[in-house]
């Protein structure tokens, strides 16, 4: 059975793990949640095909792929076994390392290892397996990130209720213990990356990894072995050139510097915070900043120095420089085109080509812009809008038959004011009491074509009337003119057309 192909963005994202950071293939799978057989596959696939790195800018990613997986070359390469599968499988009485390989032959002849090979790349891989070892940090290569458990209540100067309880955000420097502290308003997506790019910012440069624990920002879906990473907190690392290695679960010594610099901060400054009344998230980081200052230049029991002395030695030359621009957070969001050419984003819609309808697209929101994604293909961008039920509308995006129905206000107003003072009253209340202008077109339209069944003098007296009873609906204007009314001066008629007004009877915005 044929391996499934990788995504191209993953294999870019591969090479570039691999050529700018040097990360072994291990590293790499755990980063990308990919096997170290299919880094593997795809590192061998990268040379047989004769391409060098960085790619140049003209290889596509359709070339790029046929280089790749089309080559006469790529076909001929041999694949690895499923070595999980063969350890399993041994564990068989009887089982042999011939019956496995035989079997493994008959999936594919042509790309199988020989017995010896075959039995050699087993004994590799399974000498890799179980090992255990003293943690080695090495200057500007892992910064270790986590939340502490306790928090710090924001409280209301006015009420004294608390408003929110700021989670304390930590990161330290493997090789240093070099600890940067923020509060933050939660552990939510945003605020996690933030407080990202504040830490780069503090420690003047980028680390080459990044640990971080298992929160849902962190890790869209945990696994020991193949972690799904949060899709921008991965563009993030993108942004600054580094990688990430979640922790896994249930594995405290894969995170040990964490949890050993959030017990220093909770002792350290939380302590020293716990009769502390704080009113806003400002003042409690400023605070914290003296503490943490305070903190990372203490002498250290076990090590020469303060921490900061050992940074400034250690792990401040090693670190990759911060890129031109810090990186602003974006929220990256699937959306499906509905059969109106607009997609929703916070409650608000946003036009699209109407030739994209049913397709699944990208929306990525700044805090300003809307940018809409096709296949990676930036497709249209809009303002944003803090408008909740309001609608972004390109005319370029709608098909020519709604260009041509699609009527202005002001035209329908124009049209209205041409009858008569009564119907340019009713065509701009329905106007009006729309959320957005476009969703009345079509009452109005109805009405103002009443003039060529009925004529304009009588549509006229018949929207007076409609204006004096307060109820210029559609059918109450259609009613009127069906039964002759509009032009009766009875008070009587008047009174019967009043409306009824009980807290049973659903009003006219009930329907809209």
């Amino acid at each position: 059975m044929a391996r499934k192909r990788t995504d191209m963005k993953k294999i870019k994202d591969v090479l570039r793990l691999k050529f700018e950071l040097g990360l072994s293939n291990r590293d790499i799978g755990q980063c990308l949640s990919l096997g170290p057989a299919t880094v593997s596959e795809i590192l061998s696939r990268f040379k047989s095909g004769g391409l060098s790195w960085p790619l140049p800018d003209s290889l596509s990613d359709k070339q790029l792929e046929d280089t790749l997986y089309n080559s006469e070359a790529v076909r001929r390469q041999k694949r690895l076994p499923n070595f999980l599968y063969l350890q399993q499988e041994l564990k068989r009485k009887g089982m042999t390392k011939l019956i496995l390989w035989e079997e493994y032959c008959a999936e594919d002849s042509a790309t199988a290892y020989g017995y010896t090979q075959f039995c050699e790349h087993y004994q590799r891989w399974l000498k890799t397996q179980k090992r255990s070892m003293r943690q080695h940090h090495i200057a500007g290569d892992k910064l270790f990130i986590d939340y502490c458990g306790p928090t710090v209540p924001i409280v209301n100067p006015d009420t004294g209720e608390i408003r929110y309880n700021a989670q304390i955000y930590v990161a330290t420097l493997g090789a240093t213990n070099y600890t940067y502290v923020e509060a933050g308003r939660s552990q939510r997506e945003e605020d996690w990356i933030m407080a990202h790019v504040r830490t780069f910012q503090y420690l003047g440069g980028v680390p080459r990894l990044l640990v971080p624990d298992n929160l849902k920002a962190a890790v869209s879906k945990a696994h020991r072995y193949a972690p799904t990473l949060n899709e921008n907190y991965a563009k993030m690392a993108r942004h600054y050139g580094c990688a990430i290695v979640p922790a896994r679960p249930y594995k405290p010594k894969d995170k040990a510097k964490a949890e050993n610099a959030v017990l220093i901060v909770e002792r350290w400054i939380l302590m020293r915070l716990r009769h502390e009344t704080f009113y806003t998230l400002s003042a409690l980081n400023a605070r914290i900043k003296v503490l943490m200052e305070d903190l990372n230049n203490r002498p250290q029991r076990l090590y020469p120095g303060s921490r900061r002395e050992q940074f400034e030695l250690l792990d401040k030359p090693a670190l990759a420089p911060l890129p031109t621009h810090p990186y602003e957070y974006i929220d990256s969001k699937r959306a499906k085109v509905g059969p109106d050419y607009h997609v929703l984003y916070q409650k608000h819609a946003y036009s699209v080509p109407h030739t994209l309808v049913g397709e699944v697209v990208t929306i990525e929101a700044s805090g300003h812009l809307v940018s809409i994604y096709h296949h990676n293909q930036l497709i249209t961008q809009h303002a944003k809008s803090p408008q909740q039920g309001g609608f972004s509308t390109q005319k370029e995006h709608m098909p020519d038959s709604h260009v041509k129905q699609r009527f202005s206000a002001e035209r329908l107003i124009n049209w209205a004011d041409n009858i008569g003072a009564g119907t340019r009253g009713v065509i701009e209340w329905h106007i009006h009491s729309r959320k957005h202008p476009e969703q009345a077109i079509k009452s109005c339209l109805a009405i103002l074509n009443l003039a060529k069944q009925y004529g304009a003098a009588r549509l006229e007296a018949a929207c007076q009337k409609a204006l004096l009873l307060e109820r210029p609906h559609r059918t109450v204007v259609l009613n009127l003119l069906k039964h002759h009314q509009e032009s009766i001066p009875d008070t009587a008629t008047e009174q019967e057309e009043l409306p009824v007004t009980h807290h049973n009877i659903r009003g006219q915005h009930y329907y809209q």
